[in-house]
C-alpha cells in the first residue's frame, strides 16, 4: 500500500511477483541445511533492481537504503539483508539476474515508466523512444533487447566492482496491474 500504482517501483514489484520465472533461484534459496535461511529471491531482485534504477550499484548502499528508505522497505517487506548477502547474491546469480533485469526493463520501457527521453543508471544510458511505442519490426525489438541486455550486464559488472572496494573507499490499482500483465505477456511471447 505504500507503493504508488503507476510508478517504476510498483511495476517492478508486480512484475517480479507475478511474471518472472524465479525457479532458477530455487537451489540458492533452499539452503536450510547450510546455515540461516536465504532471503527470498524476489525480495533480493526487487531491492537490487530498484537500487540500480536509483543509481545504487553498491551492496553497502543498497543495504543502507533498505534500512533508511521507505520505498526500499516497502519493496523488501521490511527485510534488511546485510550487504554481504546482497553481494553474494549478485556474485553467484549474475547470469540468472541479467535476463530478468532485461525483461523488467523491456516491460517498463513499453509502459513508459523509464522515462520519455532517457533512463540513466549511474552512467549507463538506455534510450526510450516513446513515440514508436514498440510498433517496430522484430529486428528492431531484438536490437532493443540486445541493447538492454548489454546495459544489464554493465550494471551487474559495475555492482560487483563496487562490492570489491573496501568500506572506506565507498563514501494504481487493478487497471495498472492489467496493463503490466498485458505488457509482460507480450514480452514473454516475444522472448519465447
Amino acid at each position: 500500500q505504500q507503493i504508488i500504482p503507476g510508478t517504476f517501483e510498483y511495476a517492478l514489484s508486480h512484475i517480479v511477483d507475478k511474471h518472472l520465472d524465479l525457479s532458477t533461484f530455487d537451489k540458492w534459496y533452499s539452503n536450510d541445511k547450510n546455515g540461516a535461511a536465504a532471503y527470498p529471491p524476489s525480495v533480493m531482485l526487487k531491492i537490487i533492481l530498484f537500487g540500480y534504477s536509483r543509481g545504487l550499484v553498491s551492496s553497502r548502499r543498497i543495504a543502507n537504503a533498505c534500512e533508511t528508505n521507505i520505498t526500499f522497505m516497502s519493496l523488501s517487506g521490511d527485510v534488511q539483508p546485510h550487504y554481504t548477502s546482497i553481494a553474494s547474491f549478485v556474485a553467484k546469480m549474475k547470469d540468472q539476474i541479467e535476463p530478468l533485469f532485461t525483461q523488467v526493463l523491456m516491460i517498463c520501457d513499453r509502459e513508459g515508466l523509464i522515462g520519455r527521453n532517457m533512463f540513466a543508471i549511474d552512467g549507463c544510458k538506455i534510450r526510450s523512444n516513446a513515440s514508436k511505442e514498440w510498433s517496430g519490426t522484430f529486428d528492431e525489438l531484438e536490437r532493443k533487447q540486445a541493447k538492454l541486455r548489454r546495459a544489464s550486464q554493465r550494471i551487474l559488472a559495475r555492482h560487483q566492482a563496487q562490492d570489491s572496494l573496501s568500506e572506506d573507499e565507498i563514501t494504481h490499482d487493478l487497471k495498472q496491474q492489467a496493463k503490466l500483465d498485458k505488457s509482460a505477456d507480450k514480452i514473454k511471447e516475444f522472448l519465447a
